[in-house]
């Protein structure tokens, strides 16, 4: 898939536990889990909105895009 997640980054940047941006955002463990290790299949704008008001950071600093092609090659 040629999105990445880099949830797990930006709590690292702003040194943030999985257990608090749970409890800020508002979301299960278990789906910010899945978000932050690049399992989710999509996320609501509501739930991004959330996530970047309490990391302070832009969807762009979250998800990545990367060409397919180029990360096959690069393998």
């Amino acid at each position: 898939m040629p999105i990445i997640v880099n949830l797990d980054v930006m709590m690292a940047k702003r040194k943030i536990s999985l257990n608090e941006l749970s409890e800020r955002v508002d979301l299960t463990l278990s789906n910010l889990s899945i978000l932050k290790t690049g399992k989710a299949k999509a996320i609501r704008f509501s739930t991004l909105d959330s996530i970047c008001k309490a990391l302070d950071c832009q969807p762009g600093d979250i998800l990545e895009w990367v060409n397919d092609n180029k990360r096959t090659t690069n393998r």
